[in-house]
């Protein structure tokens, strides 16, 4: 009788004499089987990574197998030949095997067999397989004094591979262009998404033109820009007059439809690429003009008043009877003795007294250059 024990992986047989051995004793001639059966797997193994023709001739006359993507049982050498060639054509490049356990045994005088679990490393960006365990069992039978490849069952838990492949590269390949295609469709989609984000975070809901949030942005870089050109920088500020009595008078869905009139008004007044036109808050609205000088600043405010005036939206509580504004008027040639905010606060204050003049009217912060 024999026993089987394990050591390092490998499956040592114990010999069967008259008289008990000694423990873990292990004979010579088991010994050399372990040696020869190790051999003939390594000798498998590094024909096989190395992509070596050779290996078709250690095939046996009368050999079985499974190929790892394949579901069906191979019985002929021929076969088998072609299919191993295919293998080496499909992936000439040397693979890469990293083994995770071997076990060897000795079956018959013979016969042995090994069995293999590793991971393989195919010379692709893709590696799937090499993070799946595949399993090899190889049979060995001597015929004619020479120890050939009867059984060949390798295992690798991924799907069917397409015709006319022992690897599912086509399939990996087709995969990675589906999840590249996907992946820039993707990111695509979300860097849309975002310029649609931050538009919107730079709208004002109501009225679709740029919002306070926007408009301090663009200070900021005009002036900054202005400075370094020592240019001009103009600013207005409008506010509707008597617009809490117009909500009061004609409702809050009317006060909306007025001002995004206003602000449609506003945008077309504004009529060089780099003015930005916004809404301040509630009521109030401003118009940036980068390198604009006073006179093209007025011009644009009486071009935006007479807009105004020609919407001709009624309102009971102005004078005209017609919803009219107040603007207030700035500018400055930006220099380090200047600031933005000096230039906000001037139009601001500009504004303030053109309310105080009776509304419906503009006044221009002073000093005002002469034009």
């Amino acid at each position: 009788m024999r026993k089987e024990l394990s050591s390092d992986a490998f499956t040592l047989t114990e010999c069967a004499t008259p008289t008990r051995p000694k423990k873990n004793q292990v004979c010579l001639m088991d010994a050399e089987r372990q040696r020869l059966i190790r051999s003939l797997f390594d000798e498998y193994i590094e024909m096989y990574a190395s992509r070596d023709d050779r290996l078709t001739t250690r095939f046996s006359d009368n050999f079985s197998g499974y190929t790892g993507g394949g579901n069906f049982l191979v019985t002929s050498k021929e076969e088998w030949i072609r299919i191993t060639r295919q293998d080496f054509m499909q992936v000439p490049e040397r693979i890469g095997i990293e083994m995770l356990d071997l076990s060897l045994q000795d079956i018959s005088a013979d016969v042995v067999a090994s069995t293999a679990f590793f991971h393989i490393h195919l010379p692709t960006d893709d590696q799937f397989l090499s993070r799946e365990t595949a399993r090899l069992v190889l049979i060995f039978r001597l015929e004619q004094g020479d120890w050939k490849i009867v059984h060949s069952g390798i295992s690798i838990p991924y799907h069917l591979v397409q015709e006319g492949e022992v690897y599912p590269i086509n399939g990996l390949q087709e995969r990675n262009a589906e999840l590249a295609a996907l992946v820039e469709e993707r990111t695509r989609a979300l860097a849309e998404a975002n310029n649609k984000l931050e538009a919107l975070s730079y709208m004002d809901a109501l009225t679709s033109i740029a919002n306070r949030r926007s408009f301090d942005r663009m200070l900021a870089m005009e002036w900054n820009r202005a400075q370094r050109a020592s240019a001009p920088l103009s600013l207005i500020m409008l506010d509707v007059d008597h617009f809490k009595h117009y909500n009061d008078c004609y409702g809050h869905p009317a006060g909306d439809a007025c001002l995004q009139a206003i602000a449609q008004a506003l945008a077309q007044s504004a009529q060089r690429a780099g003015d930005l036109v916004a809404r301040y808050g509630g009521e109030e609205f401003v118009v940036l003009l980068p390198n604009s000088n006073a006179h093209d600043a007025l011009e644009t405010a009486h071009r935006i008043q007479r807009s105004i005036w020609s919407l001709a939206l009624p309102h009971a509580y102005t004078e005209p009877g017609i919803v009219t504004v107040s603007l207030g008027l700035a500018s400055q040639h930006a220099s380090r003795m200047s600031s933005q905010e000096e230039l906000l606060a001037q139009a601001d204050i500009a504004l303030y007294r053109a309310k105080q003049a009776g509304r419906d009217c503009l006044h221009a912060a002073q000093p005002w250059p002469d034009y």
